[in-house]
């Protein structure tokens, strides 16, 4: 389980990367504002981004009543609310010491992905239990991006066929789902039986581990697409393109 929330924090944050970054590609936007549902924002500028000048030489984890804390020298990483910064797992330890210490003469606060998405597990600043967690990811199924399809023009209904399908087939045969895509603006069809299941799936998971799921699901905007990520059925290159699908294909077509 250790691994997994450690697979799950660092898939959630590639892949809220590439879609940034593809974003400001298409838009040559200079300055990119993201915003979490669980108080997770940072304002990043691409040419003049805030940076902190480096004050410690080297990152170090070190255990401690169960848990793996992160040395600065010999100062210990506190949260922003003042907390000793602390994570269960130390795959997990060692891969955020490893952010640390890659900064160089500065600290860029936007590389540091593992780090803030810790901080959020850790002091969970909106006070979500683990059902109301589990319920909000579960909401996006009736909103899910590869539900919604549409009929005109002929090619980008065959396109998401093509894309979509697989994973909706996949998601029926892996969890036993029951869900019917939509071509109108009624939600699709989502048995309550499917929500259950989905349910008692999540919650399998760690604390640690839904903050993740959460934040990454909120990030493409698909449940089906993040399970079948998470399941290793597909990669993040292929998460971001199925998630921009609609939206790459009318730029193709319009520019």
């Amino acid at each position: 389980m250790a691994s997994t929330f450690k697979n799950i924090f660092q898939t959630c944050f590639i892949l809220r990367n590439k879609v940034i970054l593809q974003s400001a590609e298409k838009t040559k936007l200079k300055t990119i504002s993201v915003y979490s549902n669980h108080c997770l924002s940072f304002t990043r500028c691409l040419h003049n981004p805030r940076e902190l000048k480096k004050f410690y030489k080297n990152a170090t984890v070190v255990s401690a009543d169960g848990w793996f804390e992160i040395n600065l020298d010999r100062k210990k990483l506190r949260t922003p609310h003042g907390n000793i910064f602390k994570v269960p797992s130390e795959p997990l330890a060692l891969a955020i010491a490893t952010e640390w210490n890659s900064q160089e003469k500065l600290v860029n606060r936007h590389t540091m992905h593992l780090t803030v998405l810790s901080n959020t597990a850790l002091e969970n600043p909106t006070h979500k239990t683990r059902e109301q967690l589990t319920s909000n990811i579960i909401h996006f199924l009736e909103t899910d991006t590869v539900c919604y399809r549409l009929n005109e023009p002929p090619e980008l209904e065959k396109l998401q066929k093509t894309k979509w399908d697989p994973i909706i087939e996949w998601a029926v045969n892996r969890h036993g789902l029951e869900i019917t895509p939509t071509y109108s603006m009624a939600p699709p069809i989502v048995s309550p039986e499917s929500k259950e299941i989905v349910r008692r799936h999540l919650l399998s998971y760690s604390d640690w581990a839904l903050f993740g799921y959460h934040y990454a699901v909120d990030c493409i905007k698909s449940l089906l697409i993040i399970m079948a990520l998470v399941d290793k059925q597909i990669d993040v290159d292929t998460a971001v393109e199925l998630a921009r699908l609609e939206q790459e294909f009318q730029t193709k077509k319009w520019g």
